[in-house]
């Protein structure tokens, strides 16, 4: 985990001589590489050639797989997609939580366009499906999360064709075991009650890592002149340090709370406290201000969790304007998707350390990306391991051991779901 923005920035541009970087000494700022509109257009050129580049290995897969059904199906509040091939092959996921307000996207928008492709182009559906019917105009999470519950059943799918994980399927693995941290939330709540929370939850698993929430959200409050309470967070940060020692890997999110200066102002204090990242200090598409955030603090800066576009995180890594990126898969449209930000990341020497979505399999879904990461972070997020769905993973005991989870390696997603439960289940129609 890189703890400091200006040694990052010095190694990248010790390491810069392909991308025709210039030494720190010609810039104004001793903070900052020397971006050139010559090298931010190499350096576009490099981003774009990743996003071109496909993801799924197709050599694994010499048969054509024609999608025959793509159906969605519904118990209660959950949902699973279901899709199989005319040769017979099936591929099964688990559904966003937001499947319930989202399924006429799933339905009028995707799945009629999925029916009768070669699942081995699955790269080119992805981007093209954007463009059927005018679907960009849906775009981000209600476009993404049912996107993305195809993706993740088509390679499911795959994966059992192939005899290999999906990990293998969209590259190689990388992180068999994936170190976690604690995800919390409490930011309405007062200091001391915010603090028992966080202890309950870190004293459920063996976890060597926490990310806490600074700020506030109005969302659970209609009185929109409310700002939280005055001075919580500036008591918070150095009490969690203060429990939990040197020992403990720290995170704040904010998730873009603050104004540049606020940013700035809370970013100071994480560094005082040895926290290694700091999370949306500002709105995730205020670019300009990101970047400002970044260049004044020395505490690496992360955004991405609620981006829908390539050209977003583009502009912020051409621009040098984050050092971590953070796609979330469902809310991304995939895991492809998501793999071609990591590697776009990857090429400037910075790191991906993917948002979760909770419920369902997401812990799953996510463990699997972030195995195949070249450039995955030391923790990546946990929000617990509750489901509602009844499965098994013969490769894993998907437990946190010594604040990690073993992948799963099975085919595909390397999860069984019981079949009775999957029974339970009514196709939902429009």
């Amino acid at each position: 985990m890189k703890t400091s923005r200006r040694k990052f920035i010095s190694a990248a541009v010790a390491g810069s001589v392909g991308l025709g970087m210039m030494p720190l000494a010609s810039c104004k700022s001793l903070k900052q590489p020397c971006i050139t509109p010559e090298i931010l257009k190499e350096r576009y050129s490099k981003l774009d050639e990743i996003i071109r580049q496909p993801v799924l290995k197709r050599e694994l897969l010499s048969n054509p797989v024609i999608i025959e059904t793509v159906e969605l199906l519904r118990y209660r509040n959950n949902f699973l997609c279901r899709v199989r091939s005319k040769d017979g092959a099936e591929g099964i996921s688990v559904g966003h939580s937001t499947m319930s307000t989202l399924f006429p996207i799933f339905l009028r928008n995707l799945q009629p366009f999925f029916v009768g492709q070669d699942a081995r182009e699955l790269d080119l559906i992805l981007e093209r499906v954007y463009i059927y019917n005018f679907n960009f105009r849906y775009n981000g999470i209600s476009l993404g999360i049912p996107l993305a519950t195809i993706e993740f059943a088509i390679l499911d799918m795959l994966g059992h064709i192939a005899g290999k994980p999906v990990a293998e399927l969209i590259g190689k693995i990388h992180n068999p075991e994936v170190g976690i941290y604690v995800a919390t939330e409490f930011r309405e709540k007062p200091l001391e009650e915010h603090i028992d929370l966080i202890k309950k939850e870190v004293a459920k698993y063996d976890a060597k890592a926490l990310k806490i929430k600074i700020g506030y959200q109005y969302a659970g409050t209609k009185d929109i002149h409310y700002q939280g309470i005055p001075g919580k967070t500036e008591k918070l940060i150095p009490l969690v340090r203060e429990i939990y020692g040197e020992e403990m890997a720290l995170y704040a999110d904010s998730n873009g709370y603050y104004d540049v200066e606020g940013a700035i102002r809370a970013g100071r204090i994480l560094e005082e406290n040895k926290y290694l990242y700091f999370e949306e200090p500002v709105m995730y598409d205020h670019f300009e201000e990101i970047k400002a955030v970044a260049d004044a603090l020395d505490i690496p800066v992360a955004n991405g969790e609620q981006d829908q576009s390539f050209v977003h995180f583009r502009w912020l890594l051409a621009n040098d304007g984050i050092e971590i990126v953070q796609p979330d898969s469902y809310y991304f449209g995939g895991m492809i998707r998501s793999m071609k930000v990591a590697l776009m990341a990857h090429a400037f020497g910075k790191e991906c350390v993917p948002h979760m979505s909770g419920g369902g399999l997401g812990f799953v879904y996510n463990t699997i990306l972030v195995s195949a990461l070249p450039n995955a972070g030391a923790h990546h997020e946990f929000k617990g391991l509750d489901t509602a769905v009844v499965f098994e993973c013969p490769t894993s005991p998907l437990k946190v051991v010594n604040g990690k989870i073993k992948a799963p390696t099975g085919p595909g997603m390397g999860v069984n779901i019981d079949p009775d439960f999957i029974k339970k289940h009514e196709l939902v129609t429009m």
